[in-house]
């Protein structure tokens, strides 16, 4: 009941209208039969209107049956239950993807509309104590006891799933908590808009953009020996590694960490005060006391515990690190120093050091990895991997012309569909996903298959040039991907398992980001985008030796967002609410080591994980943890063993929650789970 995709719906206040079946709305492009994809090419925003009010009228009529069941019944409840859940999530994930990724500006507005109604009705529903009396009542039958695993496991999730939700509060509080989520549903997407919308850029002469690769320049020319370029994730990395001009990279630094900042940071306070707030009325001391609840984690302590253990062990490497960069700053710029190196040019110091003492450009790299030959590349290592074959599909309809589609078999067998927008544009969700937008679930007219989308923001292909990626980029793609990959494996009874533990989650894309640390399988599709040469041997074994050159860095940056996160929603007082610009310079001093916070910048503002996935952020790490253990069983066998593939996607990637995370892992692995390979991963050891 808490993620985007498993949204429920009651109108309280037309639930007594007429229960009459509704005819389905005709020539809409929502309504399809069993696994005929959505024509999205000719939504409109009248037909996501449309679709929205006839699943809110279904919805309202399905819950109303339920609730006057005169017995309830497993089918009756329950599976009827899932289908509902499903029918409105797949509604709600479509009209979400179209705000994320339309270019029609009516169309975006219409589907974020659309969804926000969705969501805020979602909100009433679990908290329908009638409803939840009903569903409960069946757990005092004697049928109740005659269920085991994950059928059990579904009974009981939804049950919990409604008490965490706030079924038992007081009538007032009930309708507080009602106010609250629908107050910060409209703040979350304000946020995203804000961010997307920004269109920040910095404009520059042939001098100020000395040491910019050539490609970078003719992709964002406007003119003789003039540039402009938009601060957006895509040119990021490139610009702020290469730039020889600090005034550049610092100008361009402070355009990117204020993007949406004169909107957002009024948006953050009243979220966290708001989630505060829910997290009092379900009574918890924070909000991340009510959110971690929800997760492996369980509680506030104990992320507390794994950052501060984590910092412990990755701060001595850190502060090595960081006295090496200003070193080397101090060696180029003839400078003696002992200030830290600033924050618009730690990457370009970073580079440097990497040309000159491993022999490592990013620039020569990227000339080798073609995002359409990395793609092919990873799908044919995917495939073998685990046992699916991906077919694409020609001529889909699509919300844009560059997005492509394909259909996942197993044996002949349609096991899912998913979609590839990889590239930015204007007012697209300007970050990396691996969307869901149908669960996967049984159905009395078959199965049901799992669709994703995998939205992606990776450099533009031109007229002259490919799209031409970095190894860190490519990274992100293998776990993106990785992310389909587990929508795609998904075959359980009901899509309300098909969701994990949340902190979790990560773990199941991160572990395939090794794939790329292997050169058999790097070079396996890893080709000079003019000259076809295969990825030099030489050249990789510098990048390796180079990976943990700043891993205790890289480790305390990622730290550094995981005690703010935290800070916000777990030490929150609303008595003596946050600065969340001074919170920065509070959090470095918490921590010791790499204090990066620049006098100006909001980068909280434009930051999409506080805004929609809150006390969150230690997830990536505490997922890698699992990540990196379970990878040791592919060194063991061998990075494309089918054998093992199969039984990572049967037991881990299928799961979901049909039974206990950990429990799954375990028998993955044959073992407990330990993070030797984890810190072994950073260099730490």
């Amino acid at each position: 009941m808490k993620t985007y995709h498993l949204l429920i719906i009651l109108l309280l206040a037309v639930a007594c209208t007429s229960q009459k079946e509704e005819a389905k709305p005709s020539n809409n492009p929502f309504v399809t039969e069993l696994n005929v994809p959505t024509d999205f090419a000719a939504v409109t925003p009248a037909h996501i209107e449309e679709f929205a009010a006839f699943t809110i009228d279904q919805t309202i009529e399905g819950i109303e049956k339920i609730k006057n069941n005169a017995e309830p019944t497993f089918e009756n409840t329950f599976v009827e239950y899932d289908r509902i859940v499903e029918n409105i999530g797949k509604a709600s994930n479509r009209f979400f993807l179209l705000y994320w990724t339309s270019p029609d500006s009516l169309i975006r507005v219409t589907g974020l509309a659309s969804y926000q109604k969705l969501d805020s009705v979602g909100n009433l529903f679990g908290l329908d104590k009638e409803l939840y009396s009903k569903m409960k009542s069946f757990m005092e039958t004697e049928a109740y006891t005659t269920f085991t695993g994950h059928r059990k496991r579904f009974i009981d999730q939804v049950i919990e799933d409604f008490e965490q939700s706030g079924i038992a509060l007081p009538e007032d509080k009930m309708q507080e908590y009602k106010r609250l989520n629908s107050e910060i549903t409209k703040l979350t997407s304000d946020y995203s808009t804000n961010m997307n919308t920004a269109n920040r850029s910095i404009t520059i002469d042939e001098e100020g953009a000395e040491g910019l690769p050539v490609n970078f320049k003719k992709t964002y020319a406007v003119g003789e020996n003039s540039y402009e370029i938009p601060a957006i994730n895509a040119t990021n990395s490139q610009l702020m590694s290469n730039a020889a001009k600090e005034a550049t990279r610092k100008a361009y630094y402070m355009e990117f960490t204020n993007r949406g900042a004169e909107k957002n940071l009024g948006i953050l306070n009243e979220l966290v005060q708001k989630r505060y707030e829910i997290g009092k009325l379900m009574g918890y001391d924070s909000y991340a006391g009510y959110n971690l609840s929800f997760k492996m984690a369980d509680n506030p302590d104990r992320v507390w515990g794994f950052i501060n253990d984590l910092v412990e062990k990755s701060k001595p490497k850190a502060l090595k690190e960081e006295q090496m960069l200003i070193d080397f700053r101090n060696q180029l710029t003839g400078e003696s120093s002992d200030e830290a190196v600033a924050s618009w040019n730690y990457s370009y110091y970073k580079n440097q050091f990497l040309k000159t003492e491993y022999s490592v450009d990013e620039e020569k790299i990227r000339e080798y990895l073609n995002m359409d030959d990395c793609l092919k590349g990873m799908m044919k290592i995917y495939q073998q991997l685990l046992g699916y074959e991906f077919r694409k599909v020609e001529n889909p309809s699509v919300w844009h012309e560059e997005v492509e589609m394909y259909e996942v078999y197993e044996n002949d067998t349609l096991r899912g569909q998913f979609y590839l927008d990889l590239y930015p544009r204007p007012n697209k969700e300007s970050w990396f996903y691996g969307v869901p937008l149908s669960s996967g679930r049984q159905t009395d007219e078959g199965y049901e298959i799992p669709v994703n989308m995998l939205l992606g923001n990776f450099p533009r292909p031109t007229d002259e040039l490919p799209s031409l990626i970095s190894h860190g980029q490519l990274s992100t793609l293998f776990h993106e991907f990785g992310h389909i990959m587990n929508g795609m494996a998904y075959e359980g009874e009901f899509a309300y398992q098909r969701r994990t533990k949340s902190d979790f989650a990560e773990a199941m894309s991160q572990i395939f980001e090794n794939w790329i640390w292997d050169y058999d399988m790097l070079s396996s599709f890893a080709r000079h985008y003019e000259t076809g040469a295969v990825f030099p041997k030489e050249m990789f074994d510098k990048m390796v030796a180079a990976k943990n050159v700043t891993s205790g860095l890289s480790a305390i940056g990622s730290l550094t967002r995981c005690t703010y996160d935290m800070m916000l929603y777990d030490k929150y007082n609303p008595e003596n609410p946050y600065d969340t610009d001074k919170l920065w310079s509070t959090v470095y001093d918490k921590i010791g080591v790499n204090d990066s916070y620049v006098e100006g910048t909001h980068p909280q503002a434009n930051w999409i994980h506080i805004n929609t996935h809150p006390a969150y952020y230690y997830g990536y790490l505490w997922s890698d943890v699992f990540a990196q253990d379970m990878f040791t069983q592919f060194e063991k066998n061998g990075l494309l063993d089918q054998k093992t593939g199969i039984r990572y996607r049967d037991i881990i990637l299928a799961n979901g929650i049909q039974r206990p995370v950990l429990e799954a892992v375990e028998d993955f692995l044959g073992r407990p789970s330990n993070n030797d390979a984890y810190i072994k991963s950073l260099g730490l050891e």
